[in-house]
C-alpha cells in the first residue's frame, strides 16, 4: 500500500482543519470554518451522498442558524412549513395542537419538513461556493496528536494511504465515530426501542398541513407530510418481527387505517429502515486539538427530531471558537467553552428525548381508553391547550436554549436582553428596518458590540471607537439611537444600524448609553447601562489576553488582569481545561503562529 504526503485536490497544502464526516453536521462545521477564512479539508468514507433521509425536521432555532449562515432561503424553498400536531386514537380525532410561539419570538414560527438529503444538498452547494468539496470514499484510518497538531492516516478508495498533518481535527463521523473511539471518549447510556422508518407515497384524504400521531389501541405511528405532493415520512414505533411474505406497505396501511378510522393506502416505500436507537452521550467533547460533534458525541431517540438540529447548532458553536483560536484571536480557554456549553445541553437532550419517546410510542394498555378522555379535556380547556402547545414547542424548537451559565456570559442586571439569550428574538418583525438591520448584522462572522449612541459623554464614544479599531477583524461595533449618525463610521470606527422608528432599540432593551455584546452564534454574552472600558474589558476577558483592549489614559476605568492561558475566569484551570489541551497551555502563541 502506497503512502503519500502529497497535496490533496483542491487545497494548497496548508489546510488548518480536517473535518471527518460530510453529513449535515460536518457540512455545517466546514462551511462556517471556511466562511471565516480557514482552509478546510472535508472527507467522508461513504462513496457518495446519502440517499436515505434520517432527519426530516428543521426546527426554528436551526432555521435562525441557517439564516446566520446565509442559507435559510434555499432551505425554505425545499421544505414544507409545519404549524400543527394532530392526534388520533382508534379512529377518532383527539386534538389538534397549533403552533404558538407568542412567548418565543422568532421569524420562523414553524418547523420545516425537509428531507435530510435536501438539507445536505443545500449545504454542499454553499460549501462549494467557498471552494470546498467533499472527498468521498476517503476514510480516516487513525491519527495521533501533540501540542502542535494532528497527524492523520487517510485511506483512499484506490487502496493508497496518505499521512496528513493538520493543526485541528473535527469528528462529525456519526454514531460509530472513529474519532470518538480513538480519543477514548466513552459513549455512556443505554440501548432502547426498535422502530421503523419509511418514505412512501400515501393515498389519504388527510390534509398535509400537520404532523399526525396515530394510536391504534396498542401502538402508535406518526405521519409527516413532505413538500412533494402525496409523499410522507412514516414512523412505526412497534414494527414487530417481520414474517416471510409480509409486505411493509400493506402492514402500514392496515395500522394507519385502524388508528385514523378512514382508509389509508401506503404505496411501495422508496426506502425503509428498522433500527434500534440508543440514548447515549460522551462526558466531554474535546481532547487537545480534536473535537467531536453531532452523533459522534450523542445518539438518542428520533422522537422529537432533535439529532440533526442539535448537531448543526453544535457545529456552529464550535466553528467560530475554533476559527478564533486558530487565527490567534483568542486563547485555548475559549475552546474549553465548547464542551462546557454543549455537554449540559446533550444531557438535557437525552432526558427530553426519553420523555418524548415514551409519549410518542405510548404502549400502555389503558391508552385506548384514557387518551380520548384526557384529550377531550385538553381540547375544551383553552388555557391548558395553549400551555401544552408552548411546552411542547419550547422543548422542540430550540428557542429556549440559553447560555446564561456559560463562562463567556457576564451578567449585569441593567443589561437589555438577558445574558445568554438569543439576539434573534429582537429581529423577528418583518418589514421593520431595525429588525432587518440586526438580522444582517447577525450574518456577520464576527462578534457584535451594539451601543445605544444617544447617551451623553465623549468617553463612551471613545470606548466604542477604540474597540472597533483594536479588534475590527473579529469585532463589529455598531450604534443605534438618536446620536448614531454622529458616530464616526470610517477608519474602523463604529457604524450605525438602521432604526428610524426605534423598534430595534426597544426590542434590544437599550436605553441611552446602554450596550450589548453578541457572540458570533447570536447569543448575548454581556451588556450594561453604560459602555465603559472596564465593563467591556470584563466581558472580553474570557477570550484570553488576545482580546484585551489597548491601554487607556488615566481617566479610563482600569481593565481587569487577563485570565491565565488555559483558564476560565472564576474557575480552577485544572478542572476546566480538557485533558490533552493542558499540554498546549502556554504554547498557543508559538504553535498558532506556525499555522497562520
Amino acid at each position: 500500500m502506497a503512502s503519500s504526503t502529497g497535496t490533496p485536490s483542491g487545497t494548497d497544502g496548508s489546510a488548518r482543519v480536517l473535518v471527518v464526516g460530510a453529513g449535515p453536521v460536518g457540512l455545517t462545521a466546514a462551511h462556517e470554518l471556511a466562511r471565516r477564512g480557514l482552509r478546510v479539508r472535508l472527507v467522508d468514507a461513504a462513496p457518495g451522498p446519502a440517499r436515505e433521509s434520517r432527519a426530516v425536521a428543521v426546527h426554528p432555532r436551526t432555521l435562525e442558524t441557517f439564516d446566520q449562515m446565509g442559507l435559510v432561503d434555499a432551505i425554505l424553498a425545499r421544505g414544507r412549513k409545519n404549524r400543527a400536531f394532530t392526534m388520533y386514537a382508534r379512529g377518532s380525532r383527539l386534538v389538534r395542537l397549533d403552533a404558538d410561539y407568542e412567548t418565543m419570538p422568532t421569524r420562523f414560527p414553524y418547523s420545516l419538513v425537509i428531507a435530510q438529503t435536501e438539507t445536505e444538498a443545500v449545504l454542499r452547494e454553499a460549501l462549494a461556493r467557498l471552494g470546498v468539496t467533499v472527498e468521498w470514499g476517503v476514510r480516516l484510518g487513525s491519527f495521533t496528536q501533540d501540542g502542535d497538531g494532528v497527524r492523520a492516516r487517510l485511506e483512499h478508495p484506490d487502496g493508497t494511504a496518505e499521512e496528513y498533518a493538520v493543526p485541528w481535527l473535527v469528528g462529525c463521523d456519526g454514531g460509530h465515530s472513529t474519532v470518538r473511539k480513538q480519543l477514548g471518549l466513552p459513549l455512556l447510556g443505554e440501548c432502547s426501542e426498535t422502530w421503523a422508518l419509511a418514505d412512501a407515497p400515501v393515498t389519504t384524504d388527510l390534509p398535509p398541513d400537520t404532523i399526525y400521531w396515530v394510536h391504534t389501541g396498542s401502538q402508535a405511528l406518526m405521519m409527516v407530510p413532505y413538500r412533494r405532493e402525496g409523499h410522507w415520512r412514516l414512523l412505526d414505533t412497534a414494527p414487530g418481527r417481520r414474517r416471510e411474505g409480509d409486505d411493509a406497505a400493506r402492514l402500514l396501511s392496515q395500522k394507519l387505517s385502524a388508528g385514523l378510522g378512514r382508509p389509508v393506502e401506503v404505496g411501495e416505500p422508496e426506502w425503509t429502515s428498522v433500527f434500534t436507537f440508543q440514548q447515549r452521550m460522551v462526558p466531554r467533547m474535546h481532547e487537545g486539538r480534536c473535537f467531536v460533534a453531532g452523533d459522534a458525541a450523542h445518539v438518542h431517540s428520533p422522537a422529537s427530531g432533535q439529532g440533526m438540529n442539535t448537531g448543526v447548532q453544535e457545529a456552529y458553536n464550535l466553528a467560530w471558537k475554533l476559527a478564533m483560536a486558530a487565527r490567534g484571536q483568542a486563547g485555548p480557554e475559549l475552546l474549553a467553552t465548547y464542551g462546557q456549553e454543549r455537554v449540559p445541553i446533550g444531557k438535557a437532550l437525552i432526558g427530553s428525548t426519553r420523555k418524548a419517546t415514551f409519549l410518542v410510542q405510548f404502549k400502555n394498555a389503558l391508552a385506548g381508553v384514557a387518551l380520548p378522555v384526557v384529550f377531550t379535556f385538553v381540547r375544551n380547556i383553552g388555557p391548558l391547550r395553549r400551555a401544552i402547545q408552548r411546552k411542547v414547542l419550547g422543548g422542540m424548537s430550540g428557542l429556549r436554549l440559553s447560555y446564561e451559565d456559560s463562562p463567556l456570559s457576564t451578567a449585569d442586571p441593567l443589561a437589555g436582553l438577558p445574558v445568554g439569550s438569543r439576539a434573534a428574538a429582537a429581529a423577528e418583525r418583518r418589514g421593520d428596518p431595525g429588525s432587518e438591520a440586526l438580522r444582517a448584522e447577525l450574518r456577520d462572522t464576527r462578534w457584535s458590540l451594539v451601543w445605544e449612541a444617544g447617551g451623553p459623554g465623549a468617553t463612551l464614544r471613545a470606548v466604542a471607537a477604540a474597540a472597533a479599531r483594536a479588534h475590527g477583524d473579529w469585532l463589529s461595533v455598531r450604534t443605534v439611537g438618536d446620536g448614531a449618525g454622529g458616530v464616526p463610521d470610517g477608519d474602523g470606527g463604529p457604524r450605525p444600524l438602521a432604526d428610524p422608528d426605534g423598534v430595534l432599540r426597544r426590542a434590544l432593551g437599550l436605553r441611552p448609553g446602554g450596550w450589548l455584546l453578541i457572540r458570533p452564534d447570536g447569543y448575548v454574552a454581556a451588556g450594561g447601562a453604560a459602555l465603559t472600558r472596564g465593563a467591556l474589558a470584563r466581558a472580553l476577558a474570557p477570550l484570553g489576553p488576545q482580546a484585551a483592549l489597548p491601554s487607556a489614559g488615566p481617566d479610563a476605568a482600569p481593565a481587569p488582569a487577563p485570565a491565565p492561558a488555559g483558564s476560565v475566569p472564576g474557575l480552577d484551570p485544572a478542572s476546566t481545561t480538557p485533558p490533552g489541551l493542558r499540554d498546549t497551555v502556554g504554547v498557543p502563541p508559538r504553535a498558532l503562529e506556525a499555522h497562520r
